[in-house]
């Protein structure tokens, strides 16, 4: 057994994230890209993730480290997994999603594969992906890391970072970024939601002189 793994770490504060759950990524894309990974994707529509990020290396298809992976985390932390080699062999399933609902997960992101779709979609705990496969991992407790610096596409990931994901997409934010963009981040959801209440008026006004 080759395991490396670090304690977790939360470099931003419960209370910043708490202000982060009513910012849509889409919201974050306005003001930058850096952050956004490319070709992840929600598994389930109507999705919201939220939470401090506790990053996992997995070698398929040795799959044992996201054990050592779940009993670390805390509620309300998000899995960021890096699948490193056979993108095609699915490292999170249906049994992992209930102990991760047990253990109070936000959310798992996954580079890679997952598997089990049906049953992610009946279960609800907010998963991302690249793929599904009915290929799988198994548990041969041979290779893998936990709070140790990912890297998901162009994206460096480090445990203690800030994951936001929704039916758009997600967004990984380093606790500097995370204080910096809230500010315009706040204030463009102000403008952006006065304004929807606003279209929404007019929207119904016109239906309404078509009667």
């Amino acid at each position: 057994m080759s395991y490396l793994i670090n304690p977790r770490q939360q470099r931003v504060s419960p209370e910043l994230i708490d202000k982060y759950r009513a910012i849509p990524s889409s919201t974050i894309g306005h003001f930058s890209d850096h952050g956004f990974l490319r070709g992840i994707k929600p598994v389930f529509n109507d999705i919201r993730m939220v939470g401090n990020v506790v990053t996992v290396k997995v070698f398929p298809p040795d799959g044992s480290v996201l054990r050592e992976a779940l009993l670390l985390s805390e509620p309300g932390d998000v899995l960021v997994i890096e699948c490193v080699g056979d993108q095609e062999c699915g490292c999170w399933g249906e049994l992992r999603t209930l102990a991760g609902l047990i253990k109070g997960l936000a959310g798992v992101v996954v580079s890679g594969a997952v598997t089990d779709v049906s049953a992610l979609r009946q279960h609800g705990l907010p998963v991302f992906c690249r793929d599904v496969s009915a290929f799988t991992t198994r548990g041969i407790g041979v290779r893998g890391e936990v709070n140790q610096p990912i890297q998901v596409g162009e994206i460096r990931v480090q445990p203690g970072d800030l994951a936001i994901g929704d039916d758009d997409g997600v967004y990984i934010l380093d606790a500097g970024r995370t204080a910096d963009l809230l500010p315009g981040l706040l204030a463009k959801e102000e403008t952006d939601q006065r304004r929807r209440a606003e279209f929404l008026q007019r929207l119904a006004t016109r239906r309404t002189q078509n009667l």
